[in-house]
């Protein structure tokens, strides 16, 4: 049976990694700040900005910030 290992299985790492996504509906500097602030402060790491542009504007309607962490095995399903 060839079953593909994922990157830390092949390394010997038992590492997780958890993701959160932050929807923005009102996309400023300031609300983009706020964000960032508030959830590296929780210990997240800032991992990537997308943005979901509207039909006809320039300005983006919606902004998805992400941010990731890694788990130990106990801290699974743990939120915030």
């Amino acid at each position: 049976m060839n079953k593909k290992k994922g990157v830390y299985e092949e390394v010997g790492m038992e590492e997780r990694i958890t993701y959160k996504v932050i929807e923005l509906s009102i996309v400023t500097d300031e609300a983009i700040e706020e964000v960032l602030n508030q959830w590296t402060g929780k210990g997240w790491t800032f991992d990537r900005l997308q943005f979901a542009m509207g039909d006809g504007s320039k300005r983006p309607a919606m902004a998805f910030v992400f941010f990731v962490r890694s788990l130990e095995t106990g801290e699974l399903g743990k939120g915030g």
